[in-house]
This record gives C-alpha cells, structure tokens and sequence, in this order.
C-alpha cells in the first residue's frame, strides 16, 4: 500500500484558518499538561491522607480508606469517567446538578475530568505511602512518640519524610501514567492532545504523522519528567540510610 507522506502538514491552516495543525497540536497538549498536573495535585493531598490513615491505629478509620482503595482501585477508569461525568450530576441536589450542567461545556468537561483522574490516582498513590510507611523500622515510630511527639506529629515529622524517599520511584511511574491516563478524558469531548491528533487525521487524512508527532511528545514529556524525578531522589536520599522491613 502507498502512503503519501506529508510532513508539512502540521505547518498548513487549520479550516478555520486562525492556527495551524501544529497549533492544534500544542493547544492539545496544554491541556493535557493543565488536567495532568491538577489531577496530580488532588492524588498527592488524597493519597497521602488515606495512605497515612491506612497505617494508623483506629479500625473504622482504616476501614473507611481501605474501602476507598478498593473502590477507585478496582473500578475501570473509563467507567469512573462516565459516572462523574454523566451520573453524578443526576443523583447530587438538583440546584448543584444544575449549576453543572449550566456550565460551559469545556468547564464539564475538565472538571469531570480532574476529579475522576485524581482520585483514580489517589487510590493508587495511597497504596504506595501505606507501604513506605510501613517499610520503615518499627523504632522510628516508637522514637518519635518516646521523644514527647503526639502520633500526628510522628507522622509529620519521622515517618513521612521518611517514606517519602522511599516511594519516590514508584510514584515516578503514577505521575508518568496520570499523563497517559488523561487520554480517556476524550471519550467525553475535552480536546485534549490525544483528541487534537484525532482531529488532524480527521481533516488532512494524514494518520502517520499526526500520530508519530504525539507520541513523540509523549515521549519527550515522559524523558523529562523521569529526569526530575530522578533529581529530585537524589537531592531527598539520606546517606547511610538502609529500609528495614521490622
């Protein structure tokens, strides 16, 4: 089969004739930047909550995150996407679906988007503190609280820091995967970089390039966020630290 390869496409006009492929492609990816790291911000606050809830003494406490994990763990993101986005409004007070609704549909769209994504991720991130938490040696806890500190300054202040640097990689690969899970936020509308190259193949009927020229950018953007992440281990690794498991 021949193939017309046409890489000046990205610099031709869009029909509206205001941005040019490339444009589109770019648009597309501020907005996977923008519900990326929003999305990012909302796992980290409610990862670290449920994760440190998950290691601490009190059953109903531990229940209610252990629950959550489960729920948002096991349930298919698209599917999750779906019922922030098409169920919630309906089953939430009529004045607050309202006012959702009556949004812009951009607006919908993202906000649906963020929620769904970041508490997706915060199931997953929890799972992560829970373990780095608990790899940590029994003694530190016991340290902190045989200093005079109450249990959430334990927290705060030896365990935490701690386990931080322990989940550091692994948390790499969520932040990685956050990126590549906000293309499921096309299946609602929201434009995002994914959704721009589906649009360009839509009207030039140039597939390899549009789709070549995303995962290029996925790649680049995946490089050099392991880049600063890696960075960032190493500003945080304490010398002589070794984990122990009890």
């Amino acid at each position: 089969m021949s193939y017309n390869w046409n890489w000046g496409v990205f610099l031709q006009s869009t029909p509206s004739g205001s941005d040019t492929y490339l444009g589109w492609l770019f648009t597309g990816l501020k907005w996977t930047l923008t519900l990326s790291l929003s999305a990012w911000l909302i796992a980290l606050v409610v990862g670290g909550v449920v994760g440190v809830l998950r290691t601490a003494p009190g059953k109903a406490l531990g229940f209610l995150a252990a629950t959550y994990v489960e729920v948002f763990r096991n349930i298919p993101l698209l599917v999750q996407l779906f019922i922030w986005y098409f169920v919630l409004p309906e089953l939430v007070p009529v004045k607050l679906g309202d006012a959702f609704k009556q949004m812009n549909p951009v607006a919908q769209q993202f906000i649906a988007a963020v929620l769904c994504l970041g508490l997706f991720t915060a199931a997953r991130v929890a799972e992560q503190v829970r373990a780095g938490i608990q790899s940590l040696a029994r003694g530190q806890k016991n340290a902190g609280l045989a200093l005079g500190f109450t249990l959430p300054q334990t927290y705060r202040y030896v365990l935490l820091p701690m386990a931080v640097r322990i989940i550091i990689p692994p948390l790499t690969s969520e932040f990685l995967n956050i990126f590549k899970n906000s293309a499921v936020a096309t299946t609602i509308g929201l434009i995002e970089l994914s959704r721009q190259a589906q649009q360009l193949v839509d009207y030039t009927a140039q597939p390899y390039e549009a789709f070549i020229a995303v995962t290029v950018i996925y790649l680049v953007l995946n490089v050099i966020i392991m880049g600063l992440m890696r960075k960032l281990e190493k500003s945080l690794r304490v010398p002589g630290f070794i984990v122990a498991g009890k």
